[in-house]
């Protein structure tokens, strides 16, 4: 391995413009929340979007008569196993999800599972939205009925329930206590970023967790993340691929965690 010393790269939701164009590519307008009021009633769900739940989900997150269409009610709602209520039409509140923030977090155990991503027969799909402070996880549960994409269910679990429990614990420090996050970069890290004399270039090589600080994404999300399930196994204990991806702006940050003895390590990081 050889270590590298470069100029600092910032990264930020502005990316690189080759990330693969999906139907949230005309929802920019979405991070504005008076163009989101002006446009969602006249938003229409294009043809073909239940194919896929990334292109359904853009769509019921930014359109509001989507949404409520797209909602099986009385919706069901459990607290760590017990159903506490059900949800009428009336009571339900628009909800945008990440729309706003511009970006969304993804958790793999490898790069490889992400491919499930794009596969056109999977039908049931868990979207999570981690309250890292609070320690909880609600879940929306949702499932391909007759061809179409619905809401069917929302679960809330303590966070230690998780299948991903060990790392997202790890993860809430690790975003938010810079000495924390020092001390769990590993000894070298490989990384691939965009090369800052070459728009249509990228370079790789190692850092040591002394040149982190001048290297690290700028966007390392803390407080709420979130993940989608589409059906990917979670078997390992040891490592994770963590994505931040952004809305419409080809933001791509992936970052390898593996546990090293009773600690995890960041070892990888691609932008």
């Amino acid at each position: 391995m050889w270590s590298v010393v470069l100029t600092p790269l910032f990264f930020t939701t502005t990316g690189c413009d080759n990330k693969k164009a999906t139907a949230d590519d005309d929802l920019s307008m979405l991070v504005d929340s008076d163009s989101i009021a002006a446009e969602e009633e006249q938003a229409v769900m294009p043809k073909g979007a239940d194919e896929l739940f990334d292109d359904f989900f853009f769509n019921f997150a930014g359109n509001k008569r989507l949404q409520f269409k797209r909602i099986q009610f009385p919706l069901p709602v459990y607290k760590n196993g017990e159903k506490v209520k059900q949800l009428t039409q009336n009571q339900w509140e628009m909800e945008y999800f990440f729309m706003k923030d511009g970006y969304y977090t993804l958790i793999f155990d490898n790069a490889e599972q992400m491919e499930i991503v794009n596969d056109t027969s999977v039908v049931h799909v868990v979207l999570e939205k981690i309250f890292l402070d609070e320690k909880n996880v609600k879940q929306y549960v949702f499932d391909n009925v007759g061809g179409e994409w619905m809401l069917t269910a929302i679960h809330t679990n303590e966070m230690y329930q998780n299948k991903n429990a060990s790392f997202l614990d790890f993860y809430q420090k690790f975003a938010t206590d810079s000495a924390f996050q020092a001390q769990s970069i590993n000894e070298f890290v490989t990384f691939t970023a965009p090369d800052p004399d070459d728009d249509f270039s990228t370079i790789t090589g190692t850092i040591t967790p002394e040149q982190w600080p001048m290297f690290k994404p700028g966007l390392i999300p803390e407080g709420v993340i979130y993940n989608v399930i589409y059906g990917q196994q979670y078997a390992s204990d040891n490592q994770k691929f963590f994505v931040v991806r952004g809305v419409a702006n080809g933001l791509e940050i992936q970052m390898t965690f593996r546990k090293k003895g009773l600690n995890w390590k960041l070892v990888k990081f691609n932008s």
